[in-house]
């Protein structure tokens, strides 16, 4: 992710100096951006991508580690910022003073269990499809499907851009015209769930994700969040 920032803020962010004394170190040509002098205090610097030397030696910055669980409700954008100032599951996250983001997506009109941290590695791990980390979804759908309509799903769909692979399947509830069923993937293909029950014929009428691998929302209601605990961490980096 692009992340511009004052160069005096990330040199304190580093913890090379406050940003009071870092400016002082710009100004008497200490800094270098890229192997260039920088003596500008609205000199803005990528952490990610430019590289910054005081006095010849590399600053990093030093990044806490934020690991967070949310249940994102609907209507909520999957997104770090909007330009349309919708509301983004940033926005929803008070008090938090680190840059995080997202991993992988809900579409808008899906609520239900979501990462958020500042891991890129571990978000890296949690999105490669290499990985083949189940995430369960209840989905309500239109109809009842039969046993020929479960057994596309579970012997994957055919979408424009390749067939999905096999998804494990149960009906929890059948009513009057609609079913409560079970779906659990591992890949994460855009709208995907919903575009499978729609491929057979019995479009979402409501839809949550309730689990990634043994992760579970716990009871949280939505919008709510938590950090995860230790043991959650533990889990999710030795995947």
């Amino acid at each position: 992710m692009k992340l511009k920032i004052r160069l005096q803020k990330f040199l304190a962010m580093a913890g090379i100096a406050s940003r009071r004394a870092s400016e002082t170190l710009i100004q008497d040509g200490r800094v270098q951006v890229n192997g260039k002098v920088v003596k500008e205090l609205g000199t803005k610097v990528d952490p990610n991508v430019d590289e910054v030397r005081v006095d010849g030696e590399i600053c990093r910055l030093k990044i806490k580690p934020v690991y967070i669980l949310m249940n994102k409700p609907k209507g909520v954008l999957t997104t770090v910022t909007d330009p349309f100032g919708r509301p983004t599951v940033i926005d929803l996250l008070v008090g938090i003073k680190e840059r995080v983001f997202p991993v992988g997506r809900l579409d808008k009109d899906t609520e239900g269990l979501l990462i958020i941290t500042n891991d890129g590695e571990l978000s890296y791990k949690l999105t490669h499809p290499k990985h083949q980390i189940d995430k369960t979804y209840i989905a309500k759908v239109l109809g009842i499907p039969d046993e020929k309509d479960l057994r596309r799903l579970r012997n994957g769909i055919l979408l424009e851009e390749g067939k999905t692979a096999p998804a494990k399947v149960r009906v929890l509830k059948k009513g009057k015209n609609f079913a409560v069923l079970e779906i659990i993937i591992h890949e994460g293909r855009k709208r995907q769930v919903r575009r499978m029950c729609e491929a057979i014929g019995h479009p979402v009428l409501d839809l949550k994700r309730i689990r990634v691998g043994e992760l579970a929302l716990r009871g949280l209601p939505p919008g709510g969040w938590r950090y995860m605990t230790e043991e959650e961490i533990r889990y999710l980096k030795n995947l």
